[in-house]
């Protein structure tokens, strides 16, 4: 076996992924992972569904009237979401 310099496990990850290309699918996961952290835990207790279609994060909220709230909201959000993946993932959110 060749040696070869080390890398760090994150490079190697982000190599491995690129050559899958599951880069898209894994920060849209990631997108989805991190609503939680973003609106906070008030908002996210109303929240029982999450996933992304094809650059729409879909969002399934039981108050009607915090989803009236975050529709108002929702550039806000994505860019938000876009800044913490560090990619721009979410494109627009519906509120289901």
């Amino acid at each position: 076996m060749k040696r070869t310099e080390p890398q760090q496990i994150g490079a190697i990850i982000d190599a491995a992924l690129g050559q899958q290309n599951l880069t898209d699918t894994f920060n849209e996961h990631k997108a989805v992972y991190l609503w939680a952290e973003i609106v906070g835990p008030g908002i996210n207790r109303y929240t029982y569904r999450r996933y992304v279609e094809r650059g729409v994060l879909h969002v399934y909220i039981t108050s009607a009237e915090l989803k009236q709230e975050l529709s108002f909201n929702r550039a806000a959000l994505a860019e938000r979401l876009n800044n913490a993946v560090g990619a721009q993932v979410i494109k627009d959110i519906r509120f289901h």
